[in-house]
């Protein structure tokens, strides 16, 4: 019986000791912050990885065009989304084994806090901004061209940089920002402050239209969005990956309803034709696509869905 009561004492003395020694130990603090932003898949030969340059909340029932806040906010809430939508910026590096081209480069410092994280997941994903050789603009807006300057200096010291010229002669217009609204300066001002020190250098090179670049990346003119929007297409061994830049902003609204543009659209109804034919040839071709503000990484094919199309992102993939 002794023995039993000490055998029982002992072992409440031990619980005792463990309750109060968790008590004790502190809880993991949350991290609040996700893995870095990167994302790879192979494109025949080529390596492509998806970098994302962060986040931003939109009101994007307001943004959008030719439709109504009241429908956006509907087709929104079917898919489980609500406003401020929280909108990604994303930015796509093509390793071709010759050359180390990026498209688009976020918005730095342009867009305020919660973006300009490009470069860092660049640098998490194993490269560095010397190591690019070719940077291809989809067009010359803040958050694509942005971080193409990193504190007062140019971010990519060995780079050439390509762009469409129809944007080039617009938005590098001293001329043109003068007549400009006032609310509409700042757009020439991001794309002057970011290219022109890559002009000053001889380091931009304008292309016009349909022009292949680099063996297996070709610019294809999607002008509309901007005078010069330009989409690129990477093929390898019969893959395609067609980069998009803005033909699409909003997927959960814009699939299924074309027709829907953005105030940011320079001309709505050529960008509008633009995003038309551009889904309803991914979908018949089966291909890759990838654009700036879907989802990070951004990446999936097209599917035609009666009288609009279905998004499908990709598959998570184990590097082969």
């Amino acid at each position: 019986m002794y023995v039993k009561q000490r055998m029982h004492i002992g072992t409440l003395a031990v619980a005792a000791s463990i309750f109060f020694f968790n008590g004790a130990e502190a809880a993991a603090p949350l991290a609040k912050t996700q893995a870095p932003g990167f994302y790879r898949m192979m494109i025949g030969d080529f390596e492509v990885t998806a970098l994302s340059d962060g986040t931003t909340d939109l009101p994007v029932s307001t943004l959008l065009t030719n439709t109504d806040a009241a429908k956006v906010k509907k087709t929104l809430a079917r898919s489980y989304l609500k406003e401020p939508l929280e909108t990604s910026f994303n930015g796509y590096l093509i390793n071709t084994g010759e050359k180390l081209v990026l498209v688009d480069t976020g918005a730095a410092a342009l867009f305020g806090p919660t973006l300009g994280k490009l470069i860092a997941n660049l640098k998490a994903a194993g490269y560095q901004p010397e190591q690019v050789d070719e940077i291809y603009i989809t067009h010359m807006h803040a958050d694509h061209v942005g971080g193409l300057m990193a504190g007062g200096q140019v971010a990519f010291p060995n780079a050439i940089v390509r762009a469409d010229k129809h944007d080039a002669d617009y938005w590098l217009s001293q001329a043109n920002m003068d007549a400009a609204p006032k609310d509409a300066k700042g757009f020439f001002q991001s794309a002057m402050t970011s290219l022109n020190p890559y002009v000053s250098a001889g380091k931009f090179k304008a292309f016009d239209g349909n022009t292949e670049l680099v063996p297996g990346i070709k610019a294809i003119a999607s002008h509309g969005h901007t005078p010069g929007h330009t989409t690129y297409m990477v093929e390898s061994k019969g893959e395609k990956l067609a980069l998009w830049g803005d033909l699409v902003h909003v997927a959960s609204v814009q699939f299924a309803e074309p027709a829907v543009t953005i105030k940011f659209d320079t001309d709505s109804k050529a960008a509008a034709a633009q995003r038309k034919a551009a889904y309803a040839d991914a979908a018949k071709g089966g291909y890759w696509v990838a654009a700036a503000h879907i989802a990070f990484p951004g990446i999936g094919h097209v599917r035609a869905d009666g009288k609009g199309y279905a998004w499908i992102p990709a598959n998570y993939m184990r590097m082969r």
